[in-house]
């Protein structure tokens, strides 16, 4: 098979996971996101990538955003919302992050695979993708793809239909979000 061809049926998957997700759900995070003082987004690996992207444009949104970790966050207060990427819910690392943020006062909102996870069980909110987990253990959906790649796809396309949501709401456009673009580069 051609490597175009294994691109195709990449966006196939990726169209029929947009079917599965739920519109309450993600209506629940833009809600989440238009309440919050500050938002702070944490994950391992390629989800975390994909939440660090979903920091950047939240930021180019004007909302007060941190990825979790880099030496310029912010601390957590009450009223301020934890965004937790995690396709098994049970990354280790996050679930001591989750429940800091739970003791502080923080709105927690995980994005997973699996609604019956750790860190699902900690959150307020659960918003659940489809995929499978890098080792199997969670979903069910069937993908041609290594790990939990369809997973961290799905993520990163549903946080960049998230900023057009709240783009709508807040009357924002790319012109408006252009400003505060990097301009040091």
């Amino acid at each position: 098979m051609k490597t175009t061809d294994y691109l195709s049926l990449i966006i196939k998957e990726l169209e029929q996971t947009a079917t599965l997700i739920s519109d309450s759900e993600a209506d629940q995070l833009v809600e989440a996101l238009l309440n919050a003082k500050k938002v702070f987004v944490t994950g391992a690996g390629r989800s975390g990538l994909a939440g660090k992207a979903f920091v950047m444009r939240m930021m180019h949104m004007g909302i007060d955003a941190y990825v979790v970790g880099e030496t310029v966050t912010a601390n957590l207060e009450q009223g301020d919302l934890l965004i937790v990427c995690s396709g098994s819910g049970e990354t280790r690392t996050l679930i001591p992050i989750a429940e800091k943020a739970k003791e502080l006062g923080g709105t927690v909102v995980t994005v997973t695979i699996n609604p019956q996870s750790t860190i699902s069980t900690i959150a307020d909110r659960i918003i659940q993708l489809p995929g499978i987990t890098k080792d199997g253990s969670a979903g069910s959906y069937q993908t041609i793809q290594p790990m939990g790649s369809l997973f961290e796809q799905t993520m990163l396309l549903f946080f960049d239909a998230v900023i057009l949501r709240f783009m709508e709401i807040k009357q924002l456009d790319s012109n408006t979000m252009y400003g505060k673009h990097a301009n040091l580069e």
